[in-house]
Formats: structure tokens, sequence, C-alpha cells
């Protein structure tokens, strides 16, 4: 099965949804054209499609070897990641004043989302090297900037992010790998890291690790650590490689999916190197003891970017499931049929297929808008320092702080859903998905780690609850209440004004609304049973913050799952609003039609479960009174 690059939906949550024209016309992105963005998505496409697709499989079968340190990648993804490099992919969504292309984080979105559905063992080497750059761009200096950036823009260069250790896991408290301070600024590391993602490979020159570390008077637990870049080859001054650094590959993770993506467990400072003994040498980024919150602004770029893996696999599982059961034919259909019919005609088949379609469409719904606040946040906090106006200096800090709420939503939410879109595609398959040869079991190994790596689902969840939530109150979370609620009370009023002023239910296939108007109502009708589950979930949340902290942890992943579930059906309530003007307006183009269907099936399938959850929320007091 070949994967197809969803350009219909990705574009239409782009223009339609989203009005990324509008975006264009900020002065921060008005040198890009709207038939620019155009050309690379289909140009993106097309080189997924051919190119970044077929490595799925043969990276499964083929994982890289490790020799002496050395990690030897298979053959096509060298030829790959050449034709990455060349078409300069690397620097889509990073400003044009550092050497990127100045895209927006949307089309960037929408870019890695295609990577990392045709391959996510081969996406997740640019997908950290993004993290790198964006935190060299923010607080790197101007000589690590202008000697680093340029190669790791165009992708010569990739790169790291180096916290886990053997003793410490999640704990970054009990890291305890050192950093000496030399004469010439230099630092001297030694210390083990494991879990690193691309830590040792072959397709790129040279590999820029960041590293957590402590200085030999740094204080105990977090507060103590310092970051620092330690290259695997030191460059010159101008920029070519100098000598090889002690950091070495010492095995490499045997794992359940994502089998071409080398995991490596590294040594710092094991002696091995060309530049003597006292340690691998690193420099420091910022100021000592700062690094955990510096190392938080690539923790989230990689969140973000990991919530968009769940997006991408959902959509490569969909596919692949959607096409089996077009193709397979058995029993006959339940409507009475001559003989056997695809299974596709089956009503569980479809339950199925349409519960992964709508979670799938929601969560890129949902990581595209949270883009989008990120590219508003910049887009009008230039304005502000142009113009010094208050209002926009407002606006882009309202922006920003929705980005920063739901940055762990979309990590937490749409990682999780991959887990049961993934297993939906087996279960399409029936017994033939539990048998390696038809290669949908591969999408659901691969996306068992989207939930666990750069956080727990946990970890996310509880970001939400204490650095978000509690942080400000709920300001964010109510503010965000506010705008769903007046799209709901909008569509109820025009049902109202459509119907002669009397509102009208959509409670049996007798009902008097018919077609698109009794679709859209429907969906309605389940969104504002949801809103209603959100605002009390986020004053209980808030309660619990007061007078049972037990519970408020016992009850945050629900929550989370709750947030998710609530904001994506908006964005799906919102869609299916376009949808149904369009197609009123005597539209031809079936899409607006299927779009319509899979916004009216999340409303079926997902949004009923904001009660389950809400009452799982409320259960985690009585939970805490004999748990805690």
């Amino acid at each position: 099965m070949t994967f197809t690059a969803p350009t219909q939906d990705i574009s239409f949550v782009l223009h339609e949804l989203l009005d990324l024209p509008a975006l264009l016309q900020q002065p921060l992105y008005q040198d890009i054209e709207a038939d620019v963005v155009h050309s690379v998505l289909q140009e993106n496409a097309r080189f997924v499609q051919e190119l970044i697709a077929p490595l799925n499989s043969i990276g499964d079968r083929q994982p890289p070897t490790l020799e002496q340190g050395q990690v030897t990648m298979p053959e096509a993804f060298n030829e790959a990641y050449a034709q990455f490099v060349g078409a300069g992919w690397q620097g889509i969504g990073h400003a044009a004043e550092v050497g990127g292309h100045g895209f927006p984080q949307m089309v960037a979105a929408a870019v890695n989302e295609n990577l990392h559905a045709g391959s996510m063992a081969f996406a997740l080497c640019p997908m950290l090297t993004d993290g790198v750059i964006r935190l060299l761009t923010e607080v790197g200096t101007p000589q690590q900037q202008e000697l680093y950036l340029p190669a790791l823009l165009t992708g010569r260069w990739s790169g790291t992010m180096n916290l886990t250790e053997p003793q410490a896991g999640t704990d970054l408290a009990a890291i305890s790998t050192r950093a000496v301070r030399q004469d010439d600024g230099t630092y001297r590391l030694k210390g083990q890291k494991i879990f690193i993602t691309y830590g040792e490979h072959d397709l790129a020159e040279n590999i820029v690790h960041l590293v957590l570390a402590r200085t030999p008077d740094a204080p105990a637990g977090v507060r103590g650590l310092s970051l620092f870049m330690v290259p695997k080859f030191l460059p010159t001054d101008a920029g070519e490689l100098g000598p090889r650094n002690d950091v070495f590959c010492a095995s490499l993770e045997g794992k359940l999916g994502i089998h071409s993506s080398p995991t490596a467990v590294l040594l710092y400072g094991d002696g091995q190197g060309e530049v003597g003994s006292d340690g691998a040498v690193g420099y420091l980024v910022g100021e000592e003891q700062q690094g955990l919150r510096l190392m938080f602004i690539m923790m989230n770029a990689a969140r973000y970017a990991v919530g968009l893996q769940g997006v991408a696999v959902s959509e490569a599982a969909y596919q692949q499931a959607l096409s089996y059961a077009q193709e397979r034919v058995q029993s006959r259909s339940y409507k009475g049929s001559a003989g056997p019919v695809a299974i596709i005609a089956h009503p569980d088949v479809q339950r199925m297929l349409s519960t992964m379609r709508a979670y799938t469409e929601g969560c890129r719904a949902l990581a595209y808008f949270t883009a989008q606040q990120f590219d508003l946040s910049l887009a009008t906090g230039a304005v502000a320092g142009a113009q010094s106006n208050q209002d926009d200096l407002d606006a882009a800090q309202s922006a920003h702080a929705l980005y920063d709420f739901l940055v762990p939503v979309v990590k937490g939410f749409s990682t999780e859903v991959a887990q049961e879109v993934c297993s939906l595609a087996i279960q399409v398959h029936g017994g033939m998905g539990y048998i390696e040869e038809t290669g949908v079991a591969q999408y659901y190994r691969d996306a068992r780690i989207l939930p666990i790596y750069e956080g727990t689902t946990a970890i996310q969840a509880n970001d939400l609850i204490n650095r978000k939530l509690l942080l400000d109150d709920g300001a964010v979370a109510r503010n965000l209440l506010t705008q769903m609620q007046a799209d709901a009370q909008t569509l109820i009023k025009q049902f109202i004004a459509d119907n002669g002023g009397q509102a009208r239910q959509v409670e049996s296939a007798a009902s008097p609304l018919r077609g698109e108007q009794a679709k859209l109502q429907q969906i309605t009708t389940a969104f504002t049973a949801a809103l209603t589950d959100y605002e009390q979930a986020v004053d209980f949340m808030l309660a619990r913050a007061q007078d049972n902290r037990y519970a408020l942890y016992a009850s945050s992943v629900p929550f989370l799952h709750l947030v998710g579930t609530v904001v994506a059906g908006w964005l799906m309530l919102r869609a299916a609003n376009i949808c149904a003007q369009k197609i009123a307006a005597g539209t031809t183009d079936v899409f607006y039609q299927d779009k319509l269907n899979s916004c009216v099936a999340y409303a079926v399938w997902v949004l009923p479960k904001t009660q389950a959850l809400f009452g799982s929320i409320q259960g985690s007091v009585a939970l805490s009174d004999w748990l805690d």
C-alpha cells in the first residue's frame, strides 16, 4: 500500500479553517505568497510519496548497524537524506534572518506531518535538528549562531537532545554527567546518556549534541543543571570539520518499533576521541545553572513535533485500513447482496474507519491551530515592537499563552489517539492485521513510543495543570471556553432563524431537519454538551488545587484527554459549518460532503466521551480517600 499525502484536507485546514491568507498579510510574512505555499505543499507531497514513504518498510526490516562506534544507516536512507538536504527542507519553518525559509509554523507543520507519515523513523533526524536550530536561534551567542546555524539549517549537520541517564530516567534532578570548565572557556564533559535518538549515524557529516550536565560546584537538583553543545567533530572557525570529539556510541537500543531510527547509548569522556583524556569538549549555552530552562525551548518544540507524529501515523494507518477494507471481500451485506461484498460495506467497519478519520482530522486541526497561535504571537509581536502598540502586544501575549497551553495537549492527546487509530487499523484487517506481512502492525509498533518519549502523557498532563491551568488561575482555559461557546451560540441562533424562530433538536430520523442542516445541528448539540463537561472540569481542577492535590494529579490525564477532545471538536464544528455553507452554495466538490460527514462522525463517536472523562475526574476525589 502506498501513502498519499492528504493535501486537500491540509489545504482546507490551513486556508479555509485557519485563514492562512490573512496571516500572510502580516508584515512578518508578507513576502510569502499563497501560491508559493501551494507549490511547497505540492512538492512536499511528491517528495514524501516518491522518496520517503518507500523507506518505511525498508527501515523496519533493515535497522542500522553499529561497528566500532560507527553507525551505518540503510543505503536508501542515505540517498533520501541527501535529497532532503539538497531540496532545503530542513529550513522550512525557520526565520529568514538566520538563514531559514521563513514560512509560518502552520506550513512547516504540514510539511513535517507528511514527512513523519511517510517514514517516522527517517523524519526523527530532522525533527530533532529543528529543535537545536530553534534553541540556538533564541539563546545562542552570535558566534555560536554564525558557526552552527548555516550547517544545521541545510541539514548537513544534525542535532540531538541529551537528557536521560540510566539512573535518572524522567527524574532530571538525578543527572550526574559532569562538566568542568577549562581555562579557554570550554568545558570537559564525562558521563553517559541513553535513549538518544540519532545519537550516532552517517546521514549528516556532523552531529551537534545538546547535553544537560552538572558543574562541580552546582547545587543539587534541576537547579544545578547547565546546557552544553557538544559536537561530534569540533568545527574550525571556518565551519570545517576538526578533531573527533570524545563522544562515542556504546550501543544501539533494540526497540519495539521505529527500527531504522538509531537510538544510542552515548559515552562522554571515555578517552576514545582526538581531544585528549580530560573529557568531551563542550560549549556552554546560555549561563551556568540555567540548563533546564533553556532546554525547555527544545523540549517544547520536540513535544509539539511528537504530537504531529501522532497525527501522521494515524493518517498513514487510516489510509492502509481504508485501502484494505475497499479490497477485502468477505460476507454478504446486511442489506442483502447476491454474494460477498467488500468489508467496507459492513456497519462496524464503517464505524471504525469513520472514527479513525474523525480522530485524525480532529488532531490535525488541533495541531495546526496550535501552530497558528505561535505564528500569530510572532506576527503581532513584531507589529507591536515596531509600533509600540499595546493592543498588538496584548494579542501577541494572548496567542503565545494559548500556544503554551495547547502544546502538552497536542503532544498528549494526539499521541494517545494514535494508539487507538493504529489499533483500529489492525482490527479492520482482522487476523491479517496481526501478520507482519500486511505492514499495518508496523504503525502500531511505531506509534507505541509516542505517548512515552519527550515526556509521558502524565508528564504532559501535569505540565498542563501546573504550568498552565494553575499558573494563571484558569484564565487561558476560560478564554478558550468563551471562544468555543461563542461559536456554538452563533450556530444555535442560526438554526433558530432558519426555522422561523423555533429551536429544533435532531432527535431521530423523523426529525423535520434534513441534510446538511441536520448534520450541523447534530454536531452542535453534541459539542454543546461536551462544552459543559469542559467548563465543569476546569472549575473542578481549580478547586482541587486548594483542597485535594492527590485528586488533581490522579485526574490530570483524563483532564488532558477532555481538553483535547473538546478543542478538536470545536475545530471540527467550525469545519462542519464551512462545509455546510459550501454545499448550500452549490459546490460540486465531494470533499466538502465527505468532510462534513467526518465531522458528524467526530460528534457521534468521540465527543460523547467527555461525559465519561468528567466522571473519571470527579471520581478521583473518592479514589484519593483510600489510595492516598
